[in-house]
């Protein structure tokens, strides 16, 4: 129980600072730190992420840096992708399903590594607004891929989100980061509803401390964020994923009859 919390506090700390990348490491926290089945750790994961990325939303919101019309597009396309994720993921066995998550993790390190730079101005106006006509297929689409993500892994997707909604609409790099947090609030709502089947085996002792941990340090870390640098941040956290799916894909490969 109490490596429930230490994981809610790294998650909470990503999801604070970041504002994406934390749900990463969520479901092998519960898979291999806690001991739940993957199944069971989807939904958890997806009800963790789902509060912490609220708890890490509420300072930032006062700052009214949320675009609300970027964020609902986007959530909106990815909700039936969520339910579509969540129906591919029962029919790929657990050992390849966590072969593939790690694949994502190794990917997300490296674009963390990579740096995310802003090339603003690729679908605003010269008033600041945003291009509709141009970006919304492109945004549709963006926010189906993250659906699809969150509904297969549990995982809230802004480390998709945000270069998205810096290089695809220009946002700044603030606007960025508050937006995807209600992006993966929506989509994790969708995502544990599409695992709505698996929630009964839910130990709910464990969310609720997981949670409670995630929620506490994300909104204590977001009121930080902006006075550390977030490419230094990225940078080691992107280390924590590399050697996170390290273990993954080395504990998948090695124990085949017991992950199928």
């Amino acid at each position: 129980m109490l490596l429930a919390a230490v994981f809610g506090v790294v998650i909470g700390l990503a999801l604070g600072l970041l504002g994406a990348g934390g749900s990463i490491l969520a479901v092998p926290a519960l898979v291999y730190g806690v001991g739940q089945p993957l199944q069971t750790a989807i939904p958890t994961s997806l009800a963790v992420v789902a509060l912490s990325s609220l708890g890490a939303l509420l300072p930032r919101d006062r700052r009214a840096v949320v675009r609300w019309a970027v964020a609902l597009v986007f959530g909106a396309a990815g909700i039936p992708a969520a339910f579509g994720g969540a129906v591919l993921g029962k029919l790929v066995p657990q050992r390849w399903l966590l072969l593939a998550f790690a694949a994502l993790m190794l990917v997300v390190a490296v674009r963390m590594l990579r740096g995310g730079e802003n090339h603003s101005g690729a679908c605003r106006t010269q008033q600041g607004g945003i291009n509709w006509r141009t970006c919304l297929p492109k945004s549709v689409l963006a926010g189906a891929s993250v659906g699809v993500l969150t509904g297969l892994f549990g995982v809230g997707g802004g480390f998709v989100i945000v270069p998205a909604l810096t290089l695809l609409l220009g946002l700044e790099a603030q606007q960025a980061v508050a937006t995807s947090l209600v992006v993966v609030l929506i989509n994790s709502v969708a995502g544990f509803a599409a695992h709505a089947g698996s929630a009964g085996s839910i130990d709910y002792r464990v969310l609720l401390l997981f949670a409670g941990a995630a929620l506490v340090v994300s909104v204590v870390a977001a009121r930080w964020a902006t006075r550390l640098d977030p490419a230094t941040v990225r940078r080691w956290f992107s280390f924590v994923v590399l050697g996170v799916a390290a273990f993954v894909s080395v504990t998948a490969l090695l124990e085949p009859a017991a992950l199928g």
